[in-house]
């Protein structure tokens, strides 16, 4: 969850500050190291895992987290050295091919970010939450409950970063909400073909139905190691119903774009760019989304270094998103 989230939306952005830039990078590490213990193997392991990282979390909060002294070098260096453990007895290995985090890194860091700017406990708390129900649920009967996970996994991670920037009014969380899930919605959407490979399916069951797709014809689109299908069949990316589908939930995760789209007008100039560029490319991944006639499956959207290019003039030189 946390890597793809932020494969499109570069999370320590040098179009803020350096001092926020490695807060963000303490709030990326959290949730990264998290979200890898949630793909180990074994429920009850990924489970113990995600609980001794909310009692560090805790530790943290009660200033009883490793001393700055712990660790050489400067509080944003996550990398550890040596040997790679176990998730709760040392660093943790990421998917990514980079070197491990150190636990008592990523804490020291972070307690760092949690002094300086008074970030909130809940909301880190919902992200595990959010990595809970990624061990225990692979498929969302709803919309309804793909918003409330939504809540958990996404909502809160803009809401640390206003409270970086010293926002906390409601009016401005919800604006940050409904940007954050539709960037969360675009990347499910996005990597529909991903997901199968891990046994999940976040389009709502009940959209499904109501296009007369049955989950067992999407994941028989499960991707092989060659890209290619038993006999070269693939009826159901090249299927009315399935581009109907996919259709509408494009559009209404644009819808929830548009909501948020007042936000980085309101907020400190020094996010405003930031802002800007993310509510840029969650739209622009929706365009490709289309652009492929919503088949996923062969041809995953992703923006390009041309496309941040592109997008980084847009943010920096427009008045508006409207530009």
């Amino acid at each position: 969850m946390a890597r793809r989230h932020y494969e499109n939306f570069p999370v320590a952005s040098y179009l803020v500050p350096r001092a926020k830039r490695d807060a963000l990078a303490a709030i990326y590490a959290f949730a990264r190291c998290a979200d890898d213990f949630a793909d180990e193997p074994g429920v009850e392991r990924r489970l113990e895992a995600l609980a001794d990282w909310r009692q560090r979390l805790h530790k943290c909060y009660r200033g009883d987290s490793p001393g700055l002294s712990a660790l050489p070098g400067r509080s944003g260096d996550f990398r550890a050295e040596g040997p790679v453990k176990g998730p709760t007895e040392g660093p943790v290995e990421g998917k990514d091919g980079l070197q491990p985090f150190s636990p008592d890194a990523v804490f020291i860091a972070l307690g760092d970010a949690v002094r300086e700017f008074g970030l909130s406990e809940a909301h880190f708390e919902n992200l595990l939450r959010a990595f809970e129900l990624d061990v225990r649920i692979n498929r969302h009967r709803d919309f309804a409950s793909l918003l409330a996970y939504c809540a958990c996994s996404a909502n809160p991670v803009g809401r640390l970063v206003l409270e970086l920037f010293g926002h906390r009014e409601e009016e401005l969380f919800a604006l940050s909400d409904s940007i954050c899930t539709a960037l969360q919605l675009a990347n499910f959407w996005q990597d529909v073909a991903v997901d199968l490979d891990r046994d999940r399916i976040y389009l709502p069951m009940e959209d499904l139905a109501r296009c007369k797709i049955t989950p067992a014809e999407v994941e028989a689109m499960k991707l092989s190691s060659g890209r290619s299908w038993p006999g070269g069949v693939r009826s159901l990316a090249a299927d009315d119903r399935w581009r109907r589908l996919m259709a509408f939930e494009v559009q209404r995760t644009r819808e929830l774009f548009e909501r948020g789209k007042p936000l980085p007008e309101r907020v400190a100039p020094e996010l405003r760019h930031q802002l800007r560029l993310t509510w840029l490319g969650g739209m622009t991944i929706l365009e490709k989304i289309e652009a492929v006639r919503y088949d996923v499956f062969l041809n995953r959207p992703k923006l390009t270094r041309m496309d941040f290019l592109r997008l980084y003039l847009r943010a920096r030189r427009g008045a508006s998103l409207g530009v």
